[in-house]
């Protein structure tokens, strides 16, 4: 076994209680291996306080001021979203935890953390590179991190009416969506809003994003799938005149008439994966692709 010193950043869902069992099992298993330990800051908090942990010899950080070999999501996939707005462009490959239902990014079940930990120290796993979605709003401000590992999508707000997106590509005019909203998704987020929405299940690392429409007026809408070197403009308009833009589920109210421009970002985020883990496998066994349900 490698006796070479590794350092991991934790992060977790501050809402999820009764994991403590889960919790100690991750904590005890990095402190077998005599890891280094830094905690996000609210989520030390509430181990302490509410699930009554004390991480022995742990630091805090808080948000993305922290520096470690590996950083570990313990939650769900929202969980590690949340988490990869924090590491953003360190570059930390991210270690998903699932703690949660689905765990389709996060997924190292709470039983499976010993080997996860020990394959880490054995160099018995592949760091997959996920692309990025940034979004520009010409200056709107907008909360949290505005770059998307799932999807950005763009939804009306406060009326049962539709909105009206204008979409270019490349500064060529595509159509005008009369919908309820527009997924743009990249290849991880494919299996989340977009899929619920009739859009295509894309693999990761395939280099392209999806555009799928929420609800559409018309019959003939259907999703694209574009290069992920195309920059989209969509420009809004809506009875309410605002419209809401989620970015990974984090959404804000921006005016209708502005344009936003989404491009690949400059980085990636680096997710872990064990030697074991197969991406079919994934699809058939947490979305039950192909199966007989008669």
């Amino acid at each position: 076994m490698s006796h070479r010193p590794l350092k991991f950043a934790l992060f977790g869902n501050v809402y999820q209680h009764e994991k403590s069992a889960a919790i100690r099992q991750v904590l005890d298993s990095l402190d077998q291996h005599g890891a280094q330990v830094a905690i996000e800051e609210e989520y030390y908090d509430f181990l302490c306080c509410s699930e009554l942990i004390a991480p022995r010899g742990a630091e805090t950080f808080n948000g993305s001021n922290f520096q470690a070999d590996f950083a570990i999501s313990m939650g769900g996939d929202g969980t590690l979203l949340k988490t990869a707005s924090m590491v953003r462009d360190k570059q930390t490959p991210i270690l998903g935890v699932n703690m949660g239902r689905l765990g389709f990014l996060a997924d190292v079940s709470a039983p499976d953390v010993p080997a996860a930990i020990d394959a880490l120290y054995h160099n018995d796993y592949s760091v997959e590179d996920r692309s990025l979605i940034r979004v520009d709003t010409g200056g709107e401000p907008i909360s949290g991190c505005d770059c998307a590992l799932n999807d950005v999508a763009i939804l009306k707000r406060d009326t049962a009416s539709m909105i009206t997106i204008r979409a270019t590509i490349n500064g060529e005019y595509l159509t005008t969506y009369q919908a309820d909203g527009l997924v743009v998704s990249t290849p991880t987020g494919s299996t989340a809003y977009s899929l619920s929405n009739g859009g295509p299940v894309i693999v990761p690392q395939t280099g392209v994003i999806v555009m799928t429409a929420v609800a559409p007026h018309s019959l003939n809408v259907r999703p694209i799938v574009l290069p992920d070197t195309a920059l989209i403009e969509l420009t809004v308009s809506s009875r309410s005149h605002t419209f809401l833009v989620a970015i990974d589920g984090r959404s804000d109210k921006l005016p209708e008439g502005i344009t936003l421009r989404l491009s690949r970002a400059p980085y990636k985020v680096r997710v872990v994966k064990r030697s074991s883990t197969r991406y079919f496998a994934t699809l058939r066994e947490k979305l039950m692709l192909g199966a007989d349900v008669r």
